[in-house]
C-alpha cells in the first residue's frame, strides 16, 4: 500500500517536524515526508530535514512579490511533490482564505491547548491566567477561521502548582511530538475521516481506542 506523501511547513527549530520524521522512519508507518518548506531561510528545521535526507526548500515570505506570490510559490512546491496532507509545524504565518481553502480536508495543524478553549498566540499565559487546572494540545484540520478546524486527536496535560509558562509550555510540547504522529497515522489509515464538518475515528484497531492521551504514553499507535 502507498504510503501518504506528506509536506511539512515550519518556521523555526521543527521539534514537531522530527516526531514526524522519527514517525515515518519506521517502514510500517503508513505515511512518508514527501517535502519540507520553511518560510525562514536558515530555519534550524531546514537542518533537521537535510540531516534525515529529506527533500526541503526555503521560500520566503517576504522575498516572493506578497502573499500572493508566496503563496504561488508553495502551492508549486507542494504540487511539484506530490503533496496529499500538508501539516503546519511551527508554521508561523497566517495562510489566505484560498489556500485554505485548495487544501480543504488535506491540511492540519498542531495547536497548544485544547481547542476550542484558548485558540491564537500565547495559550499557556491565557491558561494560568484562567486558573485552570487542565490543558493540552490539538491536532485539527486547517480552516480559514484560525484555530477553528475539525479536531482530529487531542492530548490532556495537568496544569500544575508553580506552574510558569515556560514550564507549562514544555509539558504540552512534550505530548505534542507524541500527538502529531498518532493523528497523522489515523488519517492515512483512513481510521479518521471528515463527516460532516467532524472528524469520526474508526475504532476497530490494534488498540480500540479512539480516545488520545499519550500525556502518560498510553493508546499511541507507533
Amino acid at each position: 500500500m502507498a504510503r501518504l506523501k506528506l509536506g511539512i511547513l515550519i518556521s523555526g527549530r521543527g521539534s514537531n517536524l522530527q516526531s514526524l520524521i522519527d514517525a515515518t522512519a519506521n517502514v510500517d508507518y503508513p505515511a512518508e515526508i514527501a517535502l519540507v518548506i520553511s518560510n525562514v531561510a536558515g530555519a534550524q528545521g531546514l537542518i533537521r530535514a537535510r540531516t534525515a535526507g529529506l527533500p526541503h526548500a526555503t521560500i520566503e515570505h517576504r522575498r516572493n512579490g506578497g502573499r500572493a506570490g508566496f503563496e504561488a510559490a508553495l502551492q508549486a512546491a507542494l504540487e511539484a511533490a506530490g503533496v496529499e496532507l500538508v501539516c503546519l509545524a511551527g508554521f508561523m504565518r497566517l495562510l489566505s482564505e484560498p489556500f485554505v481553502t485548495r487544501w480543504a480536508g488535506r491540511m492540519i495543524n498542531v495547536h497548544p491547548s485544547l481547542l476550542p478553549a484558548f485558540k491564537g498566540l500565547k495559550a499557556h499565559e491565557r491558561v494560568l491566567e484562567a486558573g485552570v487546572k487542565m490543558t493540552g494540545c490539538t491536532v485539527h484540520f486547517v480552516v480559514p477561521e484560525m484555530d477553528s478546524g475539525p479536531i482530529v486527536a487531542q492530548a490532556a496535560v495537568p496544569v500544575l502548582a508553580g506552574d510558569n509558562a515556560d514550564r507549562l509550555a514544555a509539558r504540552v510540547l512534550a505530548a505534542e511530538h507524541r500527538l502529531y504522529p498518532v493523528a497523522v497515522r489515523l488519517l492515512a489509515d483512513g481510521r479518521a475521516r471528515l463527516v460532516g464538518g467532524r472528524v469520526e475515528i474508526d475504532e476497530a484497531g490494534p488498540s480500540g481506542l479512539a480516545l488520545l492521551n499519550p500525556s502518560d504514553g498510553a493508546g499511541l499507535m507507533l
